[in-house]
């Protein structure tokens, strides 16, 4: 993706973001490195349904600082997905009330993703009751992590989509650039259908929903209430 908006004379790497994303970068590393031998990174904090042997109520904050370890790209995208929506942000905001935005889209992905595992958990126990899957199935199913700050990085992008509709990017493959509000409202459609159809891609699309909504409805409020610090 490219955006024609830069943050100009301000921090091309503000602090929050630089940080986020060494921390993030820390703990791909240690994922990577220690692996399942000695520790189970992502059993302690990945985020997991509230049933599950392995939930604990700070992965709603820690689960957002970790990434497949099996793959460089989740990562990735998610680092430059955040420098490039949310340095604009935290330039404008400053780096207390950006952080601060940025945990609580985090939160409210994960919660949002509780709530559709909820759902999809009641869906295997059903089947484990009609026999369709073993009960080993049947706990693997239900214990399935979340882990990434793709919700976190969602509703940084609704909130700089919010903040700046009109502004134009190129986002690959779609061959002419295209305004923030109508990306924005192509990924929540996309999530919103890939969330319903119950397919297993691997991707937690309530989570992206759950973390734009918490932005749009944040921005909003502050918008009302110190409408000096957005355009």
């Amino acid at each position: 993706m490219q955006s024609e908006l830069r943050p100009g004379g301000f921090q091309v790497l503000p602090v929050v973001i630089k940080n986020l994303i060494i921390i993030n970068s820390l703990v791909w590393l240690a994922q990577m490195t220690i692996g399942q031998d000695l520790l189970s990174i992502e059993d302690l904090f990945a985020l997991h349904h509230f049933n599950s042997v392995h939930y604990g109520f700070w992965q709603f904050i820690t689960y957002m600082f970790l990434h497949s370890s099996s793959s460089f790209f989740h990562i990735l995208f998610n680092m430059f997905a955040l420098w490039m929506f949310g340095s604009t942000l935290e330039n404008l905001w400053g780096p207390g009330r950006f952080l601060l935005f940025y945990l609580a889209c985090g939160v409210g992905a994960g919660i949002a993703q509780a709530f559709a595992l909820t759902y999809d958990i009641s869906q295997y126990t059903a089947m484990f009751n009609a026999g369709q899957i073993s009960e080993q199935e049947l706990f693997m199913l239900s214990n399935i992590p979340t882990l990434g700050a793709s919700g976190a990085v969602m509703g940084i992008f609704a909130a700089f989509a919010f903040t700046f509709p009109n502004s134009k990017m190129l986002i690959l493959p779609i061959p002419f650039p295209i305004k923030a509000k109508w990306a924005l409202l192509g990924l929540a459609v996309m999530d919103l259908i890939g969330g319903v159809s119950n397919e297993s891609t691997g991707i937690a699309h309530f989570a992206h929903l759950g973390g734009a909504a918490i932005g749009i409805i944040v921005v909003m409020i502050w918008n009302k209430k110190d409408r000096n610090r957005f355009y």
